[in-house]
């Protein structure tokens, strides 16, 4: 037995729309998107949206990951019941240290102002709004960039 007396098993499917013995429409039948060169179905679900403007596909998901939010009022209670007396800094590492943030986050972290204070503390490298910058400094602590 030689290479080329050797036969596939493989039954070949039949390649329509190539020209040859069948005619104008090569075997593809008349008219029609099925009939013609590239032709593609395309899903009516997809249609839909398109056509709607408020869902226009996926173009206005927001870009990375949700900043995670503490309140003054919660990191100060926090650092009281852990017997922190002195005066602390609150950085991403320190928080992720109480378990606070988890440890591959990479996201942005925001101070907000909701509470009281009750321990004092500075934050350091954090996003910090408005009205907790005001509590924090009126408690005695600092904002460091």
């Amino acid at each position: 037995m030689k290479l080329h007396e050797l036969s596939s098993t493989h039954k070949k499917t039949k390649r329509v729309g190539r020209g040859g013995k069948r005619g104008t429409t090569s075997g593809r039948g008349t008219k029609g998107q099925k009939s013609r060169s590239g032709h593609r179905m395309r899903p009516a679900q997809r249609d839909l949206i398109l056509r709607i403007p408020k869902h226009r596909g996926f173009r206005n998901k927001p870009q990375g990951p949700e900043a995670i939010v503490f309140n003054v009022g919660f990191l100060s209670d926090r650092l009281k019941r852990d017997g922190h007396s002195k005066d602390i800094t609150v950085t991403r590492e320190f928080l992720t240290a109480m378990k606070l943030l988890p440890a591959r986050f990479q996201g942005p972290v925001k101070v907000l102002g909701q509470g009281e204070i009750a321990t004092l503390f500075s934050v350091k490298g954090l996003k910090v709004s408005k009205e907790a910058t005001e509590k924090i400094q009126k408690a005695g602590g600092k904002i460091i960039a």
